[in-house]
């Protein structure tokens, strides 16, 4: 009897030792996924990339510069380099804070991106009219456009790895958009951009950069330019396809084709200024047109006060679709670029309504990273 005794003893300590072992086993597997980053995981996969604001560029947010540095290898600036701040009046320049923007970069061996040199928003006004408020002329305004993008570009040549050269462009039906570039210059203000790019720093990689790409209209028209750079002995390297979501736009299969189809140019994909808004969408408005706003009402803030689980698991499925879909199509894909660090820093709390709670980035408003980014990790390590 004693014996026996023992001997069930000694079964159930080797059953509680195998029990532990394997605790300790997965505790230990998911402290290495929680001490992982982004960056490592999707090493020889894609560039990982965020959008720093100015805080985050002159070092006062301490927090947010660890994060970065910790989980990304590619940064680009969210607004320091677009016209109205880099030449706010003709001929006076202000490279302060986008100096201290590329000097972070290189300083952490980063792939750094210049955004933006031709955009119609967040011009100056200047930029198309003359003395008398007239629009200039056409010669004028390609005068311009190649001091400018000279000024910029030769600035950090050598420098920054790659240029947002011309964004957003077309509309969804695949329509030119009828922007002061196009209404003054005509749609070759596109080839002369990029001419004008490429003569002041040749090595540059140069994009084209459009949000809601999933739309066929403007995934042809996209495809259609593209070609006609290249036939005209034009550079272009990559097309940006900016990632601003919605829970239930753009559809991942529709957004699959576009990766496809800019693929098959022979240039590079980049996603671009990828957001997730969980908030519901005003009269099933979609896009990242910045120009769109629309009043407050109370129902379209419904997580004023924290995300539900329900929320929360939707918005982290949404994203892994998104993600598994990188991952699925790494070998056209050389970037993902966040747009923005923490919920907090997100322009989606502001638009395209002002003052909502939104929850669109992969960090929360303590720094602490989502349960998205442990999923994206696993699936990365995975492949």
């Amino acid at each position: 009897m004693r014996t026996k005794l023992i001997k069930t003893m000694d079964d159930l300590a080797k059953t509680l030792v195998i029990l532990l072992a394997g605790l300790f086993l997965t505790v230990g597997c998911a402290t290495q996924i929680q001490n992982e980053s982004l960056q490592t995981a999707l090493k020889n996969k894609f560039l990982m990339g965020v959008a720093m604001n100015e805080a985050q560029i002159n070092g006062t947010d301490t927090a947010g510069v660890e994060l970065i540095l910790k989980h990304f290898n590619s940064v680009v600036a969210e607004n320091c380099m677009k016209s109205e701040s880099i030449q706010p009046k003709e001929g006076e320049f202000d490279f302060t804070l986008a100096d201290s923007f590329v000097d972070f970069g290189e300083k952490h061996g980063m792939y750094i991106v210049g955004h933006v040199l031709i955009w119609h928003s967040q011009a100056p006004e200047w930029f198309f009219t003359d003395n008398e408020g007239n629009d200039v002329s056409r010669e004028v305004l390609l005068d311009r456009m190649k001091n400018h993008i000279n000024a910029l570009v030769t600035r950090y040549k050598g420098r920054v790895d790659c240029w947002d050269v011309v964004n957003e462009a077309f509309l969804d039906d695949g329509s030119w958009r009828e922007n002061k570039f196009y209404e003054i210059i005509g749609k070759d203000y596109v080839n002369h951009a990029f001419r004008f790019a490429h003569e002041a720093d040749p090595e540059a990689e140069l994009l084209y950069n459009d949000y809601s790409m999933a739309h066929e209209g403007r995934r042809n028209s996209v495809v259609e330019m593209v070609r006609e750079l290249q036939n005209n002995g034009i550079q272009i390297d990559g097309i940006g396809m900016q990632a601003h979501s919605q829970m239930d736009f753009p559809p991942i299969d529709e957004f699959e084709k576009s990766i496809e189809s800019f693929a098959a140019t022979g240039v590079d994909v980049h996603i671009t200024e990828m957001d997730i808004s969980v908030l519901p969408s005003p009269w099933n408005f979609n896009g990242a047109d910045v120009a769109a706003n629309f009043n407050y009402q109370a129902y379209m803030n419904p997580y004023a006060n924290g995300l539900p689980d329900s929320a929360r698991i939707a918005l982290q499925n949404r994203y892994m679709d998104f993600f598994n879909l990188f991952l699925k199509h790494q070998d056209k894909i050389k970037r993902v670029t966040m747009w923005g660090l923490t919920d907090a820093d997100s322009w989606k709390n502001n638009w395209p309504v002002k003052g909502r709670t939104d929850y669109p980035l992969l960090f929360d408003r303590n720094y602490e990273p989502k349960e998205t980014v442990n999923k994206i990790i696993e699936a990365a390590t995975a492949r």
